[in-house]
């Protein structure tokens, strides 16, 4: 009878130990509105599964910290990791050293430049670019009747989504319904509401003109509304696109200054990549890409978002 009853416990305590999990996760930085959506979203469903625990990191954008943190993640013999990459370019490296490790990885938000030949134990959680500036742009397109000159504002170079959704841009108005529109500048403001206001305040003063601001992400789409209205330009007379939908944007449309955004399921992809972490670290199968749907938000289907992001 003792026998039996040890064996019980000890298959109740195995039991116990194969739901849980240790999970290190290494963000390219805290200190943005969408990814702290994102990081939110992982801990707030970590929190609802038994014996899940998340070790979450900063990156602060410095590609040597967060490898410096996988390392880590690996020497302390975490169940899976979860990066949010920095640099897409520089996650070959990554993968390696998880791989070497045999420790899985989920990449999210980001999409590494390896993601065609992930190792084994290892997958992509996101939202497909293509979908993002392409849904941005044909609505700009649209509030423009096919004509006008747009400016283009892109996040950081060495993100792949900043390169993929001014390819979107592009691509959109190479097609016969938009072929009217033209790019008259095209530049870099880093993700940053700062520096999308400083950059519009450059083309403004240089006399640039322009019928739209096609952004990247909604923070550097804000920063060109601060700088417009500070500039005495009437909002009416501009169309501005972004893309995220975060709190910040939809209240900016609200106020009539945004006229579009995509909404990108931060907290879903969050939990994605939670969900991807722990079936990889059971050893189950899955998906290499793990895609959440991009959804266009007007001001016509702006309080559907109010409620649920």
């Amino acid at each position: 009878m003792k026998k039996f009853l040890l064996g019980v416990a000890v298959s109740a305590l195995m039991a116990g130990s194969a739901s849980a999990a240790n999970i290190g996760v290494s963000m390219a930085k805290f200190d943005d509105n969408f990814l702290t959506v994102l990081r939110n979203g992982m801990q707030d469903y970590a929190k609802t599964l038994d014996g899940v625990n998340l070790q979450v990191e900063d990156a602060q954008n410095d590609v040597a910290k967060q490898q410096s943190q996988i390392q880590n993640f690996i020497a302390s013999k975490v169940d899976a990791i979860i990066v949010n990459p920095v640099d897409t370019d520089a996650t070959g490296a990554m993968s390696k050293i998880a791989a070497d490790a045999g420790i899985p990885l989920v990449y999210v938000n980001r999409e590494p430049a390896n993601v065609d030949s992930l190792p084994e134990k290892q997958a992509f959680v996101a939202s497909n670019e293509v979908e993002s500036g392409t849904l941005e742009t044909k609505e700009v397109c649209r509030l423009l009747k096919g004509k006008g000159k747009i400016v283009v504002m892109m996040g950081e170079l060495s993100n792949q989504a900043a390169r993929q959704r001014t390819k979107d841009v592009h691509d959109v108005i190479a097609t016969d319904e938009c072929k009217g529109l033209q790019i008259v500048e095209e530049q870099t403001a880093n993700w940053s509401r700062t520096e999308g206001s400083d950059l519009m305040t450059n083309w403004l003063s240089a006399g640039l003109e322009f019928d739209a601001v096609v952004s990247n992400n909604d923070e550097m789409a804000i920063g060109a509304i601060q700088a417009l209205k500070a500039a005495g330009r009437s909002m009416d007379s501009v169309v501005i696109g972004g893309v995220d939908a975060t709190q910040d944007a939809l209240a900016a449309m609200a106020a009539g200054d945004l006229d579009v955004t995509v909404f990108q399921n931060a907290a879903g992809q969050g939990k994605g990549s939670v969900d991807a972490a722990l079936k990889l670290a059971k050893g189950e199968k899955v998906e290499t890409k793990v895609y959440v749907p991009f959804e266009l938000v007007t001001p016509e289907n702006l309080s559907k978002y109010q409620k649920s992001n």
